[in-house]
């Protein structure tokens, strides 16, 4: 007896079932080789962190002064919000830039940088003795000397890379170079004068060569050299009067107390004030007072140890850290030499200066004009900053689109 079948069977699947689903722009950037994958968000989230961080502390730190005078107690927050916002662009449009093409236009910055501090020389306009300024239609000013830290990183990192040893340092010859191209961005940021920024620039040039992989002899010979040159400018009181001032105060704060040691004696109080837990954001009794001179700018620490106390202080350290050992990361997983160095600069530069602002700040540097990275109130250093981030982004996002492949190899053949 046959069993008859059902007039209306299953047809089969639906005619698409098993096609590929259209994915969201969102899941396709996030997806592997996709853009967002190949940036570093740990990097983007501190700098924007501790950025956020800065904008509420210049606030804090401006608004006493501000309302007591009858002006926009909201002026400064205003200036550094869009300023901030700007950076951001300017870090994204330049990590989507190929490093390689900026490798090929570091020269022509190199030279930019300098035209720029001669003009200083020419047009500057003078703040608390430094002619460090140029001024802009509409009230602005472009502080050239931040962008000097950009064309010393970007130049160094060109000379260095450009040939190579066997072994895969770089020659003396291109050590020479890179010596030769600092020294006029050098002289001419110490002519405006500005000191602070002269450390920087010596600092992270032989922190480059260091990281080059140069022999150490020829490290240690150029590191005399340096020192030569110190003693020189000590020696011929090559120094302006308040520059010395400011390192014998240092060396001996308890002289002149009430005189050129007071600065630095204020903000020390000042930051052992805060406490554990501060004393809370516009409740400062020194930095809102103005005890502590230029409490928006070189002593922003100031306020953020009276108002937030260890904990909040231990947060900017804490974020400043993670910028510097994403960029040690960056220099880690590049491409190339010149990647490798623009990164590294990047780390030594950022590192210096926060060491030497928070050391000012409580008593174990010299006060020297130094802005906090991303904290301190400007709008030349937060774009230079962001900048310098947008650097790292684009080492590590081109070693994301070319190294997975060499890596599996790598991992294949072991």
């Amino acid at each position: 007896m046959s069993v008859g079948l059902p007039s209306r069977g299953w047809a089969g699947p639906r005619a698409g079932t098993f096609a590929p689903h259209r994915r969201s722009p969102l899941n396709r950037a996030f997806a592997k080789g996709g853009v967002a994958r190949s940036w570093d968000w740990l990097l983007i989230v501190a700098t924007c962190a501790l950025t956020a961080i800065g904008t509420v502390l210049i606030w804090a730190a401006t608004e006493p002064f501000l309302r007591q005078a009858g002006l926009d107690p909201h002026t400064y927050l205003k200036k550094t919000i869009v300023w901030a916002v700007l950076g951001l662009l300017l870090m994204f449009v330049t990590a989507l830039i190929d490093y390689r093409v900026i490798k090929r236009l570091a020269p022509y910055l190199y030279v930019l940088s300098l035209l720029l501090l001669a003009a200083v020389l020419v047009v500057g306009q003078s703040v608390n003795g430094a002619k460090a300024w140029i001024a802009l239609p509409g009230g602005f000013q472009v502080e050239p000397s931040e962008f000097a830290k950009l064309g010393l990183v970007l130049s160094t990192a060109w000379l260095l890379s450009r040939r190579k040893l066997p072994a895969g340092r770089p020659t003396i010859r291109d050590v020479c170079y890179s010596f030769l191209a600092a020294a006029p961005l050098i002289a001419l940021v110490e002519k405006e004068p500005a000191l602070g920024v002269t450390f920087v620039l010596v600092f992270t040039l032989i922190g480059m060569i260091v990281v080059s992989g140069i022999r150490m002899y020829w490290v240690l010979g150029g590191l005399a050299v340096v020192a030569a040159g110190i003693y020189e400018v000590a020696h011929r009181h090559l120094l302006k009067g308040y520059q010395l001032t400011r390192l014998t105060s240092f060396l001996h704060p308890e002289q002149n107390l009430a005189g050129s040691g007071y600065n630095g004696l204020q903000a020390k109080i000042a930051v052992g004030s805060g406490g554990m837990h501060g004393q809370g954001l516009f409740h400062g009794t020194f930095t809102g007072g103005s005890f502590v001179p230029s409490v928006q700018t070189d002593f922003i620490f100031t306020v953020a140890g009276e108002e937030l106390g260890f904990v909040g202080c231990a947060v900017i350290v804490a974020l400043l850290a993670v910028i510097v050992f994403r960029a040690i990361r960056a220099a880690q997983i590049a491409e190339d030499m010149f990647g490798m160095l623009v990164a590294s600069g990047v780390a030594i530069w950022f590192g210096f200066q926060a060491f030497v602002n928070i050391g000012m700040t409580i008593g174990i540097m010299p006060i020297t004009g130094l802005p906090l990275p991303f904290v301190s109130y400007g709008g030349s250093a937060i774009f230079a900053d962001m900048i310098a981030i947008g650097l790292i982004q684009g080492v590590r996002r081109q070693h994301s689109i070319f190294g997975d492949t060499t890596l599996r190899t790598d991992r294949k053949t072991r």
